[in-house]
């Protein structure tokens, strides 16, 4: 099954590759299909952004997979001018969309103004397109701020192309880095919220039947 990602990002590729080893599943990109343009991301939610891909990209794939996500500072109310939700890469509607290493610099600033960390947590809409229909998953802000981690104003030196926050960013321990190669012991055990999204997409491209 051939399925193309509605992405251009390197780290959201890996993310599905690895979600989806061993199933026979070829992934496209968007580097090698030729697409005209892009589709506007205007929705309020992951979920619609999501949905807005799948249905622009899936005019040219049978198979697509497409992801949203948004960034919330558990600490700020959600209508702070400063709180990023959909627009991470353009913090306060701006019309300039930073870069991996502008985003750095953003939110070490950001993180910095309130007081050296802030919980946060990501929340993502999936959409997967089938010649049957448009799937849709979101995943839940309350359990995702449960298990917020934390947003810092001091940068590992190391990057990870597409998800630059990731040098700035601490587990919910505090101590260890997203960076880290060895996790903390709790996420060795699955991660509840991440199962329910690989099932979503096995079921949604019937690589496993659907739950009832």
């Amino acid at each position: 099954m051939e399925v193309l990602l509605g992405t251009t990002n390197p780290s959201k590729v890996s993310m599905f590759e690895r979600w989806l080893e061993g199933e026979d599943v070829h992934f496209l990109t968007l580097s090698e299909v030729a697409v005209p343009g892009e589709p506007e991301e205007t929705g309020n939610r992951p979920g619609e952004n999501a949905r807005r891909k799948a249905e622009y990209y899936g005019r040219y794939a049978d198979y697509v997979i497409c992801n949203d996500s948004g960034l919330y500072l558990t600490g700020l109310p959600m209508e702070d001018a400063r709180q990023p939700g959909l627009h991470i890469r353009t913090p306060g509607g701006a019309a300039h969309r930073l870069d991996d290493e502008e985003m750095i610099a953003y939110y070490t600033g950001l993180a910095h103004s309130l007081g050296g960390r802030v919980r946060a947590c990501y929340v993502s809409g999936f959409a997967v397109k089938t010649p049957q229909a448009v799937y849709l998953y979101e995943e839940s802000i309350g359990e995702l701020a449960e298990q917020a981690f934390w947003l810092t104003d001091t940068p590992c030196a190391e990057r990870r192309p597409g998800w630059p926050l990731d040098s700035l960013s601490l587990y919910k321990d505090g101590k260890t880095s997203f960076l880290d190669p060895n996790p903390p012991e709790w996420l060795k055990g699955g991660d509840r919220n991440l199962n329910r999204c690989i099932a979503f997409l096995k079921e949604s491209l019937g690589l496993q039947p659907r739950s009832e």
